[in-house]
């Protein structure tokens, strides 16, 4: 028997009725529409940065882009992580610093199949199971929404 399940990494792969095109850019120029409204910042070239923040008091990550290849995988270095949750140790701040999230992306039936893996998030972090239940419902349950029916779930200042 392996043991995978206690340092695995978090991933999730979802079917959406877009095109592996309209995923592509929907994870590099639209995720303030299934993500968070508070984005800066553009993914069009590797090298480019973007900055995601969730307030009025959860923090921030910024990611580099490290790999993009249209309608077929975005890849993202965070390399600012300042993430804050009542009751938790201090380390959380940091913990997503120097991990990789990565979409793969391929047609599959009429729509397409979204391979995401959030690499060095761990269940020995501190945030695995706040970060699980967040990318479970922000790419799991509105990413799909907003490539489904047009309208995504973002976090907002209000909600």
């Amino acid at each position: 028997m392996t043991e995978v399940a206690e340092y695995a990494d978090y991933v999730k792969t979802i079917d959406v009725h877009a095109t592996p095109e309209q995923a592509y850019r929907a994870l590099t120029s639209e995720m303030d529409r299934w993500w968070s409204t508070h984005v800066e910042g553009a993914l069009e070239s590797v090298g480019d940065t973007i900055k995601v923040a969730f307030p009025p008091n959860n923090g921030h990550w910024t990611f580099e882009a490290t790999v993009l290849s249209p309608g077929d995988v975005v890849e993202l270095k965070c390399i600012d992580a300042y993430h804050i949750v009542a009751g938790q140790p201090a380390e959380i701040e940091k913990e997503w610093l120097g991990t990789t999230l990565r979409w793969n992306i391929a047609p599959a039936g009429n729509g397409a199949r979204v391979y995401f893996e959030h690499k060095g998030l761990t269940p020995k972090l501190h945030c695995y199971d706040i970060c699980d239940e967040g990318w479970n419902f922000f790419f799991g349950t509105s990413f799909a929404a907003y490539l489904n029916d047009g309208a995504g779930m973002p976090h907002s200042a209000n909600g």
